[in-house]
């Protein structure tokens, strides 16, 4: 089974857009992400974002997301998870 596949099946559809979005931002070597920005870009709320994202940061095994500054939109520090 794809990674795509796995990623799909444990999350729901709004935070398998986020991660999407952030590991499309890890490979061009992106490792921080405002909310504001992936609430724009993904058609979501800032909102709807950080709470998924803070979700995401307690449950999810591919990526180490951890809330980094706050300063006019909620900084999120992305890096992959090590193996």
């Amino acid at each position: 089974m794809n990674r795509k596949h796995r990623i799909s099946d444990r999350y729901s559809a709004t935070q398998d857009r986020i991660l999407s979005y952030l590991v499309l931002g890890l490979e061009t070597g992106k490792h921080y992400f405002k909310s504001k920005y992936i609430a724009k870009d993904l058609g979501l709320s800032s909102k709807e974002v950080g709470t998924n994202l803070a979700i995401l940061s307690e449950i999810c095994d591919e990526l180490d997301i951890s809330r980094w500054s706050y300063s006019n939109s909620t900084t999120w520090h992305v890096l992959p998870r090590s193996a």
